[in-house]
């Protein structure tokens, strides 16, 4: 068991104050209402103190007591037990067997004489049923055998209400509303007095031990069990918290939340109702009363009186956190929430959460660590400001004061253990993480994200990419410097991108893949670069590093113009100017023209020219003299020929001349075709080089612009009809779908012709009178001749208006039609 200090002994009442020389005075029973508090001694003697409560720095308190009044009730017999009842000025004196009323101040019994005779004990319900604010209920134990009585109090008289019969003689006795908690000569009950229900709770032996029945909250119950257990009951007869273990020899017992107290013969122990853990033990003999007025714990010998001065619950967390009992601090602080403000408690207990969650960090706990971080809701700046130069120079953060763990930094945190340290910062580093995205760190996101970039920079952390590709708040100017001195140059570029500088990226870039600086980050950087470029909207840092992109390859290079997007090739990037740019390089400029030919299909001639002589000047210079069908085909010499076959754009008389003596007859045959040289394409391939194959290729291939009827006329009459199925197949196809054309085209035309014939004809059917009175819808002049328009709505207009109307889109319209 570790102690905890929750309670401080201190005096109130002493000796010589109470009784001066009289040895044979002792007292009997106390009672304490706000400041007053009364003392019943033997010799039939009642005392009133004034007490006056004087708070210290270190949370405890120290007592005065003032004797206001003493006053002997004219018996011989002990004053029992006294009970206040504040709403009534009245104090209830139970003494030989009677309870008399008397005034609080002047200690005088009430004019009228009221009583109530024959009680062994008395409990007042502090959950009284009739709602009468001027009585309070009060229930005896009766001297006649088995028998409770319930009485109503008032002023200056006394009613009773209700006699129940008990099924053995009670002992000890707490109500709570309706309902009795009883100790009996062998067990204890719940008695319901308004309907005689009885329930058992538990057997217990009279004669070994004394009773004990408390009544601690609204139907709740406080029992001294069987085998030194403190016993929880409700009136539903059943316990909703685990018994306390205390002294099997127990007199006396108080709650002072979230605490029970226990008297025996020599100890006052304290135990926790949320845990059932034995947390104080207090050195006290000779005591027979422990009660609780309201809070206030009260326990006294024969001859003095004494208060357990409870230490704030605030002030009992922090120690029992200082010495690293996080648990019981937390259960604490859980108990505490009754008896603190709503608003108070959820501060106060957010920031016990946080230094638990220390604790643990320390402890490199870090699961436990992270719950209570989160359920604290950590201004998670605190754990990094544990790790010197994290923080952002701009940062405004300072750490909460008093402060939540005694940690300057990491390194006092761990002692200076590496190990440990890299462990504290990765666990840093997946916190930072989880909660970089979340509410908890609105308003200094730059702090968090800033701090995530250092740590992933320090350790070399794949992450550290993917936090500068994302959506991030890292502060240029700290970050910077960061992956600049950790040697980051790539993620360095990430980060100026990412502000909008660029040029400054591509720049650091180009630096990494000339080898300037070291930064094995990407071993495809160079791509990366071009891709970077390629994707640029800005135009002028693409112009700028092209040439660089160019001389490291042509090939990859030219993707900065090739692969941009098609809107941007006609906004930005003219195709002449980049053809200029690209003319020191003809790998590129090869590349760029197909682009432009094949990919965008722009139809213009000198693309297509230029792109055909550059395959032509590529496969001259690799297989001067190569010819016939024996001789291998290049990918060039491929790309040319489909280009002359494909393509109707190329000056092809222009091409012809090359082609003619350098020994290319496939691609001549190909010119040939274009030209319409059917004869000479399909001599040079049959004849010249043998090549039947690649003849009937290329009658394949110009077969749709043959003229059927002249190439029959030129066929062999030994070739069979079988042989000339797909010829004329096709031929027959093509023959009788521009027949069916025509004829559809004839059939349009032929409607429309009668359509306005039609129109003619109504026209003609009408007649009107033209008088040099009428005026010419258009000039508003009248007709000087017999020469006029008039169009389909009736009106009449001048040949010369009509005809001004057709050249002058603006003048007036008469009609719309002629």
């Amino acid at each position: 068991m570790m102690s905890t200090k929750a309670f401080t002994l201190v005096s109130a009442v002493e000796r010589e104050l109470l009784m001066g020389d009289k040895e044979r005075v002792n007292i009997e029973c106390v009672e304490c209402c706000g400041k007053n508090l009364y003392v019943g001694t033997n010799d039939c003697s009642i005392y009133h103190f004034l007490l006056e409560e004087q708070s210290l720095p270190a949370g405890t308190a120290t007592f005065t007591a003032t004797k206001q009044l003493h006053r002997h009730l004219g018996l011989r017999k002990p004053v029992c037990e006294l009970r206040a009842a504040s709403a009534l000025h009245r104090l209830l004196v139970l003494c030989d067997y009677s309870i008399t009323l008397v005034h609080m101040l002047s200690l005088e019994p009430v004019p009228s004489g009221a009583r109530i005779k024959g009680a062994v004990a008395l409990a007042l319900n502090e959950n009284p049923v009739s709602g009468d604010p001027f009585c309070v209920e009060v229930c005896i134990i009766s001297v006649k055998r088995r028998t409770i009585q319930v009485f109503m109090v008032y002023e200056d008289r006394v009613q009773i209400v209700r006699e129940v019969s008990t099924p053995e003689q009670p002992l000890a006795v707490a109500v709570d509303g309706h309902f009795l908690c009883l100790a009996l000569t062998t067990q204890y009950i719940i008695l319901n007095y308004s309907t005689g229900a009885a329930q058992d709770l538990f057997p217990y032996c009279s004669e070994e031990k004394r009773p004990i029945v408390k009544r601690i909250g609204r139907q709740e119950f406080l029992l001294a069990g069987p085998g030194g257990l403190g016993m929880f009951a409700t009136v539903a007869g059943i316990s909703q918290r685990a018994p306390v273990h205390w002294s099997e020899n127990v007199i006396g017992a108080a709650v002072c939340f979230p605490y029970v107290l226990a008297l025996d013969d020599a100890f006052i122990t304290v135990h926790s109702m949320l845990d059932q853990q034995q947390k104080q033990t207090l050195p006290f003999k000779e005591g027979h009363i422990l009660q609780d007025f309201e809070g206030r714990v009260i326990v006294a010998t024969s001859k003095g009186v004494y208060i357990l001065v409870p230490l704030p619950l605030e002030k009992q967390i922090q120690d029992l956190l200082a010495s690293h009992r996080v648990e019981e601090a937390l259960v604490l602080a859980k108990g505490a929430r009754r008896n603190i403000p709503k608003e108070k408690f959820q501060g106060m207990y957010r920031r016990i959460l946080q230094q638990a969650g220390f604790i643990h960090f320390a402890q490199l706990q870090f699961l436990e660590a992270k719950e209570l971080f989160r359920s604290g809701q950590l201004d998670v700046r605190e754990l990094i400001s544990l790790c010197p130069f994290l923080l952002p120079t701009s940062s405004s953060f300072t750490r909460s004061h008093p402060p939540l763990h005694e940690y300057a930094d990491l390194n006092q945190l761990t002692q200076g253990d590496q190990e440990k340290a890299a462990k504290c910062k990765r666990f840093l580093m997946t916190y930072l993480e989880e909660v970089r995205s979340s509410e908890v760190v609105h308003g200094y996101k730059e702090d968090v994200d800033t701090a995530l970039l250092k740590l992933y920079a320090e350790a070399g952390h794949a992450s550290l990419l993917d936090l500068l590709v994302t959506e991030n708040a890292c502060l240029l100017a700290d970050s910077a410097a960061w992956l600049e001195k950790h040697k980051r140059y790539f993620a360095l570029g990430l980060l100026y991108h990412h502000n909008n500088q660029d040029a400054a990226a591509v720049q650091l870039w180009v630096n990494i893949v000339n080898g300037e600086i070291d930064d094995p980050t990407r071993a495809d950087l160079y791509d990366y670069v071009v891709d970077f470029l390629t994707h640029s909207p800005d135009h002028a840092l693409v112009w700028k590093h092209a040439d660089w992109a160019l001389q490291k390859s042509e090939e990859v290079g030219v993707q900065v113009f090739t692969k941009r997007p098609s809107e941007e090739q006609q906004d930005g990037f003219n195709p002449d100017d980049v053809l200029t740019r690209l003319k020191k390089y003809p790998n590129a400029l090869v590349r760029y023209l197909e682009h432009l030919v094949m990919d965008r299909n722009l139809q213009r001639e000198e693309y297509h020219t230029r792109l055909a002589l550059l395959y032509l000047d590529a496969v001259l210079q690799r297989t001067p003299g190569a010819s016939g069908s024996g001789a291998e085909v290049t990918e060039t010499q491929a790309k040319l020929r489909r280009l002359l076959q494909k393509s109707d754009l190329y000056r092809v008389h222009f091409l012809m001349e090359r082609v003619r003596d350098a020994g290319l007859p496939m691609e001549r045959a190909i010119l040939h075709g274009k030209l319409e040289e059917h004869e000479q394409a399909l001599r040079t391939l049959a004849l010249e080089l043998g090549d039947f194959p690649a003849a009937e290729d290329y009658c394949a291939w110009s077969s749709a612009e043959f003229d059927a009827a002249q190439v029959l006329q030129l066929l062999p009459g030994t070739w069979s009809v079988q042989l000339l199925c797909p010829f004329l197949t096709g031929a027959v196809r093509d023959s009788t779908h521009t027949r069916r054309t025509a004829q559809v085209a004839l059939g349009l035309a032929t409607s429309e012709n009668l359509i306005y014939k039609h129109d003619q004809m109504k026209l003609k059917r009408s007649s009107f009178r033209l008088s040099d009175k009428q005026l010419c819808q258009v000039c508003h002049s009248p007709f000087c001749e017999p020469v006029f328009v008039r169009y389909p709505t009736g009106d009449l207009v001048h040949t010369h208006c009509a005809a001004s109307r057709h050249t002058n889109p603006s003048a007036p319209r008469p009609g719309a039609r002629t």
